[in-house]
Parts: C-alpha cells; structure tokens; sequence
C-alpha cells in the first residue's frame, strides 16, 4: 500500500478544517459530517477550538482511499499559531493549500506559499467557497497566478459561481495550461510546436513531473461546506502528489514533530522516514543544535505505546514502519526536533517569531504549579519562550500575539485549574553589535580555578541570526572547554549590553588557556559570559526592532487618511492600487507603533475595511524611539557577584 503524509493550510476561515471533514467522510471515515460552527468536528476537538472555531494546534487523522493510505495533518490558520505549521511542515510529503474564491489571496496565503515553496513541497491548491455570495473564481486563479506561479494549472470548470448551486466538472487541460507545461519540458514543447497530438496521458505524466519537481501546481474548484469538487480533489492528491512506500527495514530513522500532555502522560508524535519501532522498544533519541550542527549526548528512551491518532481518538496499534506517523508514549525526555534512531539532514523552518512579551501572574503560593504549567506548555509549543526569575519572581512569556494569550489562559484552567492574568504586552526588540569588539576574561582566582577566553564579537548583515566558531587549537584547549564555551555563548547572548537577545553576530573563540590541575568544570561555565559581556561593551550595541507588513483595503476615499496614518507610524509604503472604488496598500511599520491600529483603521472604516499583518524583519531603531530592558538576574559584568553566584556562594 502507498501512503502520503499531506498538510493542508490555509488563512484562517477559508474552509480548511471543513475540507479535511469532507474528505474523511468522503472516504468513510466518517458517518456523519461534523460542522465548525457547531464544534464537532474530526480535527478540531479541544475545548477551546470548539468554542472559537479555529484550529490552536495540528491535528492528524488518517483514511484509506482505494489502495492508498492518507495521514492528514490540520494545521492552524491564525498567524498566533504558525510555530504549528512550522513543526508540521518538517515531516510532510505534500501539501494542500486552500484559498477562498471570497477572500482571495489573504496575509497567511501569502506565508505559506512562501514557505512551502522555499522547502519544495508539491503542492496541489484548492479553491474554496465557490458558491458564496459575490466570490469571482476566475479572478482569484488569475491572481494566484499573478502573484504565485502561472504554472498553476486547473482540473476543473466552475459553474454558477456565487450561487448556492454552484458546481464543478473535470476537463481537458486548456491549451494555455499545456503551454505553461511546454516552459518547462521541451521534449513537450517540440510536439506541440510540431502540431503532434499530445495524448491526455502525456500531458498527466508531465503534470504529475512537474509537481513532484515543485514547477508545477494543480487547482481544484469546489466548495467544501457544499461537498462540491472534494471527489476532484481526491483525485487530485491520488495522481499528482507523491505517494511512499511502506519502509519496516533498516534502522529507524525518524523526527518528533510533537510534544502533547495526555492522562497517558508525556507523549511525542513521530514521523518515521525508515525501520520499525514497536512497544517496549529502547531506541536512542538525538537533540541537534542546527545553528552548529553539534550533537548533544544522545539518550535512550522507552517506548510503553505506539498509538494511531485520528482526531481525538487513539488506538494501540503497538508498531510504527518506516514513511508512518504515530504518537508514542513513554519518552519522558523528547522535545520537539529530536532526531530519533540517529542523526541525520532535516529541514529547517522558521515561519514565525514572537513579537511580544508579557508577564504573567498567578495566585499567591501557587508559583510553582503555574511554572510547571508553562513549561508543559512550552514543551508543547518551543516558540512560547518563558523565564522564571527567582530574584524577581517573575514569569515572562514571549508569544505571537493576544489570541494566543487568550488560548493559553483557557488552557491553564481547564488543564491545571490555575486562574493567570497577564501584564500589558512589550514588544520584544533585539540588538546588535555596532563594530567589531574583543571580550578578554581570565578566571584564575580565588583558587582551585583556571579559565581564560577570549572572544571577537562581529555583526553580521540583518537576519543571519548567531554564528560560532573556534579558532583556538585543541593543543592550546581542550576540546571538551572549548564545547564549554560555545554552550556559554549561546546563553550569555539571551541578554545583551540593552537587555535584549543579541542577533545577527559571529562570536569567534580567539584565545584559551586551561590549567591541568586548578581547571574546574564549571570554570568556563563562570568565564565565558562575562568576556561575552566585554566583547559587547566593546563592540557598542545597536537597537533592533520588529517590522511588520500590513496590507489594507478600504474605500478609495479614506486613501489620504490611510497614508497619514502610516506615515506617523514611521512606516514605508508601496503606491496604492485603486479598483473597483476601493484602495489596496501595503505598507512596512514597526510593531511598537502599530499595535493599536486595527482597532483605529476598523473604527476609520466603520468596520468594512480589511487588514492583515505579516511579519517582516528587525531593523535598526535609535534608542530614544525604542526601549532596553531591565536585566534579568546577575550582570556577569558584576564580576565579584557574578563569581559569587555562579559558585553558590550567594
């Protein structure tokens, strides 16, 4: 049997989840449909997503169809809960994209066609929602083509759009679709320029070529409340994306994609590339840093129970084979990204970053519960950072923005029972360093201790993030300080000289020394920040701060409204696009000046304009319009309280 691990993404409200229930129960996966509004459907099945209909987490389930096996994956359509995507992404085999023939192409359409195509992921795209009032098909394709690829090739016709009979039927490929085919297939292009009869199984096989090679992109119409072209759409997905074989040989070889708390405890979800894994298995897990591609000490863990998951349902299935995805039990110590069975390639995405920080405050005596709670979920979502700072005793949490704050507030409750309030948002800025700067520390006193470093610190172009590297040979330090070192960099920079995280930098290990008896482990563990700290003094520090890209579409008539605004938010804009009496702008403002705008452009607009944000980039910001940040903790510039800290002695 061939099986397909497939996503299917969307912006949110296009029809996703309801496609997916369309498809499960087109397959007989399911009696009956479940519905969003009503909260019973298949993949939505937490308490929260029932309440709001939308999707906070991904969701699998799977069906046969003929003689292949789908694993589907619902991911989330808000921007707060795009780290969902990411982690999904890494282990799909294709995908599904569906774009709503009302809206059209909207700001998370825009990012996931970005992403999966920088990863290459064949994809086919749905278009959705074909009998809602007013919606214009053709002009949606049109513009998808525009704006994405024009090899995006339709299946079907649409009938009676925008009309609640609306209808599709499959077709012979237009010749301007064969056209796009010939660009990139020669052999295809001669015949066609030769007047040659290309054959209707020519033509699917260089379709279904072009797809696999990520060139080519088949749309299918339909309207998934209606169950219309889900059956195209099946077929679709059968012929055109790439389907695996089941692999049970060679070595298991997988990733964890997911970390859940079950009654059943900690539990990860695992896509297996190849081998077998089966209940009470012992199987080494792997963490990989992929800034240095260094592996940390592996750990072996025991599996209790392989389960199916198939929405809110689990079964013991007690086997996973090479190309499955299941979730398995009893890896207490699994995170998100772990390689299992051993090291190898994967892909790297990174679709979002949390824009915000917050505090949070639980009740008195209960600071401990609520530190578990946040860290389960942290487990569970890698990209929700969170810090626990004694001294202070204070919680702060980074998030993507107020709906997933307001998720997690839910999620607290019914889970732990614990009520949380959250601070007023910070926005999360970033700094860099101004020029190159030279951090000498030596640690030889008070004895037993011996640790001298050196490090160069360089910035970097914008959005190259942190680099390492040691220029110091074994002989003049050993291996296992210099890896001491690397792991201190990448701490000490969570804090700047601003009390930001330091970003787009190269630290460069220049000089070592240890002592073959005074040298203590944990002496590079004390040494190596605070010559990260000299380094950054030395260097000077620039402020960065987060940009976003707005896209908004009102009436032509607020255009010079809409212009000042921006304009006073220190934003950049692209000319304005006007048809059909309304504007479209999209525009570049930081985050700290835009956070109370959508509720200022709704009430401009009374209502009727559209706005979307995206995240763009950080960029530098003169400090008097940004902010720094208190430090947390010891300034390891404190030299003696720092010494003292880090040996316990405080």
């Amino acid at each position: 049997m061939r099986i397909i691990n497939l996503g299917i993404l969307a912006h949110v409200d296009a029809g996703k989840t309801t496609t997916v229930e369309q498809m499960l129960y087109l397959s007989g996966k399911l009696r009956t449909l479940g519905s969003v509004d009503k909260g019973s459907t298949q993949t939505d099945f937490l308490a929260v997503e029932r309440e709001r209909g939308i999707s906070v987490v991904s969701a699998s389930a799977d069906f046969e169809y003929d003689d292949t096996r789908v694993c589907i994956i619902d991911t989330p359509g808000h921007m707060d809960f795009t780290g969902e995507v990411e982690r999904t992404l890494a282990v799909l085999d294709g995908a599904i994209l569906v774009v709503s023939a009302a809206e059209g192409i909207q700001s998370q359409t825009e990012r996931f066609w970005r992403v999966l195509r920088e990863i290459n992921l064949p994809t086919v795209i749905f278009l959705n929602k074909i009998d809602r009032t007013g919606c214009n098909p053709e002009a949606v394709l049109k513009a998808l083509q525009t704006a994405f690829s024009s090899a995006i090739i339709p299946l079907n016709h649409c009938y009676n759009a925008g009309e609640a009979n609306a209808s599709v039927e499959q077709c012979p490929l237009s010749d301007e679709s064969i056209l796009e085919l010939c660009e990139s297939d020669s052999g295809l292009a001669q015949k066609y320029l030769d007047d040659e009869n290309l054959s209707a199984q020519e033509i699917e096989v260089t379709l279904i070529r072009q797809t696999a090679e990520g060139r080519a992109f088949p749309l299918v119409y339909g309207s998934a409340l209606g169950g219309v072209g889900i059956s195209a759409l099946f077929e679709a997905v059968k012929a055109f994306l790439p389907f695996k074989p089941l692999l049970p040989e060679g070595a298991p070889t997988g990733i964890v994609y997911k970390i859940e708390h079950t009654s059943a405890g900690k539990v990860a979800h695992i896509r297996l590339y190849e081998g077998t894994l089966r209940n009470r298995d012992t199987v080494n897990v792997y963490r990989v840093n992929m800034e240095s591609t260094e592996t940390a000490e592996f750990s072996p863990e025991k599996i209790t129970q392989i389960q199916k998951v198939s929405g809110s349902k689990r079964e013991d299935i007690g086997l996973l084979r090479g190309n499955e995805i299941a979730a398995v039990c009893g890896m207490t110590g699994a995170k998100v990204g772990d390689m299992v069975g051993r090291v190898f390639e994967q892909r790297n995405i990174r679709i979002s970053e949390p824009l915000f920080l917050f505090r949070v405050y639980g009740d008195a005596g209960k600071e401990r519960e609520l530190i578990q709670a946040i860290s389960e979920l942290s487990d569970e979502d890698p990209l929700m950072n969170y810090e626990w700072e004694p001294n202070l005793r204070e919680l702060v949490i980074r998030v993507m923005g107020k709906i997933q704050l307001e998720v997690l507030e839910f999620l607290i409750m019914e889970r732990y029972g614990l009520a949380i309030t959250f601070s007023q948002p910070s926005v999360i800025y970033k700094e860099t360093p101004a020029s190159r700067g030279i951090g000498l520390e030596r640690y030889t006193m008070p004895k037993p201790c011996w640790a001298v470093v050196k490090l160069q610190a360089d910035p970097l172009p914008r959005g190259s993030g942190f680099q390492y590297e040691s220029a110091v040979h074994v002989s003049v330090l050993q291996h296992r300080y210099q890896n001491h070192v690397a792991t201190a960099v990448r701490s000490a920079i969570k804090q700047g000289r601003l009390g930001w995280e330091v970003t787009d930098v190269k630290f460069t290990l220049i000089d070592g020394e240890d002592h073959k008896f005074h040298t203590h482990p944990m002496d590079f563990f004390l040494a190596t920040p605070i010559a990260v700290m000299k380094a950054l003094d030395d260097a000077g520090s620039v402020l960065l701060e987060p940009l976003v890209k707005l896209r908004l579409t009102a009436d032509e008539t607020f255009i010079s409204r809409i212009i000042g605004d921006i304009i006073g938010m220190r934003g950049e804009f692209d000319s304005p696009v006007i048809s059909n009496g309304k504007v479209t702008l999209e525009a570049i403002v930081p985050v700290s000046a835009s956070m109370d705008y959508y509720i200022k452009f709704s009430s401009l607009t009374s209502g009727r304009g559209i706005i979307s944000s995206d995240f763009h980039s950080y960029k530098e910001c003169p400090l008097e319009l940004g902010a720094t940040a208190t430090r947390r903790g010891i300034d390891p510039l404190d030299r003696d309280k720092w010494i003292l800290h880090k040996r316990g002695a405080l």
